[in-house]
């Protein structure tokens, strides 16, 4: 679900955590709901690297500034997952979150 206040969007959806395997390191994400990423694109921004978009995201009882990038092979904006959330939160790879996402650009 994702509610728009003035200039501020949150967004809380569930999904499961997936596995990108770089070079050097494995990298863990979530993806936005499709309709929540098409109204974050609508968002008028500044550009930023990689199409990222910053956002405060909390898990549980952790709460996290990050970024949230674009998607093409999943037409969706993805959160990266950091090791010390996932840590806290005991999240693993096909593992179900709920996320709230506070979008700060726009």
């Amino acid at each position: 679900m994702a509610r728009r206040y003035a200039r501020r969007m949150i967004v809380e959806f569930t999904g499961e955590v997936y596995r990108w395997a770089a070079r050097t390191q494995d990298w863990f994400f979530v993806a936005l709901p499709p309709d929540a990423s098409e109204m974050i694109r609508e968002i008028p921004r500044m550009p930023r690297g990689f199409g990222a978009v910053r956002v405060d995201a909390t898990i549980g009882r952790s709460g996290f500034r990050t970024s949230i990038f674009p998607d093409a092979e999943r037409g969706a904006y993805v959160l990266p997952l950091k090791r010390t959330v996932r840590d806290a939160e005991d999240i693993a790879e096909g593992s179900e979150v709920s996320v709230t996402l506070h979008v700060l650009d726009g």
